[in-house]
């Protein structure tokens, strides 16, 4: 489709323009582009004579064209354009209008408005051109309204503390946020009736901001050099941090009055950076450059901070010194425990694996038994009995010994009770035998 010629209106007033444009289709029911806001528009003007060279301007809905010859005809006509879908629409009707001469002086107005922003503080310049200075009120619009279709000329704000003003600076930090821009304006007064509003300057913080040199700090220990950065604008810059994801560039060299040492670079995302390998007795310098790669914006170099290493150890004693730390230390804890694993070794040989075993003959101490339930028990000595059987035949008296048997002594008596028993035992053996033969 097709867009459309947008409507147009203008205004003369006080040696400017105010120019008006609808939308394309504003006055009809049904649409082919339903949001409005969407159009940028282009307006080309003219001097309305034979020989004008044209000049073109993108404009808001409602805007005003200045820098025009006073009691000159001018003429305008606008086109509607969609930069996304790269279509440009047909230019409205031509109209004209003859600008008039201003109520004031010039030479009231403020001019040459400039913005100075370094981490996020924001300072409004201008120039005064009158000798008897006069007073200023400093005005900001949200930039979001110029973007309506609305006329936005009720809608401008005076920025606290700079109102009735005779210094030609205003800090206008604290009504700015990080989302959106703004415009600024200045409105020069002196006395009662006159007054006169200077050009506009628009102000988007991010962009318009600009980032200073970050703190350095240096500090070293043992061949290490260790570089602590503070972000630009302190502890209470947040912006700063949250939103141009700050990156540093550090310049680092060898300060000596005798040699030239190249300079080293070295980038980190960090607060903290650390060059090793530090020669002993020299003095190194530093310098480090904060940048935002989403934004294209750099910081100029903090100043040069040098910090002195003190004089080397030799490497040999150092060594000896550790080692002898070390082995002390071992022989500390390795003492006690060998003793303690050696007791505790000669513990378990006393009573699992003794070095002699007791007596046979010892038989019982006292009324229990001489045992230990970790020895094992001597095996007990067996005697020899046969059984003597006797026949009376014919041929005479015959002994035959029968059933030769090992047994083992019924009581636990000692050997010299068992002797005098078996003594005895042969003795009635004898006598029962001569009995049996008679």
């Amino acid at each position: 489709a097709q867009i459309g010629p947008p409507g147009l209106e203008l205004q003369s007033t006080n040696g400017v323009i105010k120019v008006k444009v609808s939308p394309p289709e504003a006055n009809q029911r049904k649409k082919m582009w339903m949001n409005d806001l969407s159009f940028k528009y282009n307006l080309v003007f003219w001097e309305n004579s034979s020989h004008a060279q044209l000049r073109s301007k993108t404009i808001f809905p409602v805007d005003t064209i200045e820098d025009l010859a006073p009691d000159t005809s001018y003429c305008f006509k606008v086109q509607a354009n969609l930069p996304m879908e790269a279509k440009r629409g047909l230019f409205s009707p031509r109209r004209c209008v003859k600008t008039t001469q201003k109520a004031v002086n010039d030479l009231l107005c403020a001019t040459n408005l400039s913005v100075l922003a370094l981490n996020m503080e924001f300072l409004l310049l201008w120039n005064n051109q009158e000798e008897q200075q006069g007073t200023y009120n400093v005005q900001y619009l949200f930039g979001y309204l110029k973007e309506l279709n609305d006329d936005y000329s009720d809608k401008w704000r005076s920025v606290p503390g700079c109102e009735n003003i005779s210094s030609t600076s205003c800090n206008f930090s604290p009504i700015l946020t990080t989302t959106g821009f703004y415009y600024l304006r200045v409105q020069a007064r002196e006395g009662h009736n006159k007054s006169c509003l200077s050009g506009e300057v628009k102000v988007d913080p991010l962009k318009t901001n600009g980032i200073g040199p970050p703190g350095v700090r240096l500090d070293l220990s043992d061949t290490s050099l260790h570089i602590l950065i503070s972000p630009p604008g302190g502890a209470g810059a947040e912006a700063m941090r949250d939103h141009y994801d700050l990156s540093y560039r550090i310049l680092y060299w060898k300060n000596a009055s005798n040699e030239e040492e190249e300079v080293k670079q070295k980038e980190v995302k960090q607060t903290i950076a650390t060059v090793p390998d530090l020669s002993p007795s020299s003095l190194y310098c530093v310098r480090v450059q904060a940048f935002s790669e989403p934004y294209n914006k750099s910081s100029a170099y903090s100043q040069q901070q040098c910090i002195h290493t003190p004089a080397g150890s030799p490497l040999p004693l150092i060594i000896f010194g550790i080692f002898m730390g070390a082995l002390l230390v071992v022989l500390l804890v390795a003492t006690p425990l060998v003793f303690v694993l050696y007791q505790a070794y000669s513990k378990i040989k006393y009573v699992f694996f003794p070095s002699c075993q007791p007596p046979l003959n010892i038989e019982g101490f006292g009324a229990e038994p001489f045992s230990s339930p970790y020895l094992p028990a001597a095996e007990e000595p067996v005697e020899s009995c046969c059984v003597i059987e006797s026949m009376v035949t014919e041929e005479g008296n015959q002994i035959d010994f029968t059933d030769c048997k090992h047994s083992k002594p019924s009581s636990r008596d000692s050997g010299n009770y068992s002797n005098d028993d078996n003594t005895s035992g042969s003795k009635g053996s004898k006598e029962t035998l001569e009995r049996e033969m008679l």
